[in-house]
């Protein structure tokens, strides 16, 4: 990494601090902010009035529209200047007027965001989230602290998610859903409250799962939602099915271990 200021890739009206890190291929817009602990790696794109600021670590081959805030200070009253974190991984998109806060020492100190995500505009991702790989949040979607949203996962415009609700793989909110409690693996929510409305099965497909395997995953849904049992008895007979059905572990790990706030049921 090379002297950002003898940059050629860098527009002259961006100002870049001294102590930026940014490898020699990346490229910086007009009237562009990069801060002092920031670092970017190779391959990314930052288009006009971008403002990276603080602990920020960027992966290789990301996107950045124009007027975003990536990296700035956590909404949070406890925040009293503490040098935390946020780690964006590689070939993510992230769309015009997003903002992406630092995490916070009360939580794990980093707000965390995976590989091959497409954020879209005008969304904001709050302090301490943490967001895996190949995932969609569609326009104005809010994610409020500490929320965990796993791969695969599609939110529909202006979803509203709650303070350490935690969102399964390959789950699907509707447009205008405000959800509370966790959503499991493979489940579609909507309404406000959010309530489920069968699987994401059209998602599925796309990923490439089997018939086979949307089957059995539709025998646990039927378990979890449409059989009135108790949930601690709905987890033992989706664990029944994971025999034929290996994608249900992701399911039934979910359940056992990742449930915070109570599911959507």
């Amino acid at each position: 990494m090379n002297d950002p200021l003898n940059h050629t890739l860098i527009h002259p009206t961006a100002i870049i601090d001294p102590s930026a890190e940014l490898a020699d291929d990346v490229e910086v817009g007009a009237y562009s902010i990069i801060g002092a602990k920031v670092k970017i790696d190779s391959a990314n794109k930052i288009a006009s009035h971008v403002v990276i600021n603080g602990s920020t670590h960027i992966g290789k081959g990301n996107t950045f529209y124009q007027f975003g805030s990536i990296g700035e200070a956590p909404q949070d009253k406890k925040y009293q200047g503490e040098d935390t974190l946020l780690e964006i991984g590689d070939r993510n998109v992230i769309r015009e007027f997003t903002t992406l806060n630092r995490g916070t020492v009360q939580d794990r100190g980093a707000t965390s965001l995976g590989d091959d995500n497409l954020i879209m505009a005008y969304v904001h991702i709050a302090h301490d989230c943490v967001l895996g790989n190949q995932i969609i949040l569609s326009n104005n979607v809010a994610l409020a602290g500490h929320v965990n949203i796993h791969s695969g996962a599609i939110l529909g415009g202006y979803s509203l998610i709650h303070q350490f609700c935690t969102i399964g793989s390959y789950c699907f909110t509707a447009m205008n859903s405000v959800i509370s409690k966790d959503i499991p693996p493979y489940v579609m929510v909507s309404g406000h409250m959010a309530k489920p409305h069968g699987l994401n099965t059209e998602g599925l497909k796309r990923q490439g799962f089997s018939a086979e395997a949307i089957k059995s995953i539709k025998l646990a849904y039927k378990a979890l939602y449409r059989s009135n049992l108790t949930l601690e008895d709905a987890i033992t007979e989706v664990s029944e099915l994971e025999t034929n059905c290996p994608e249900l572990s992701i399911m039934i790990d979910f359940l056992n271990n990742n449930v915070n706030r109570g599911i959507i049921r």
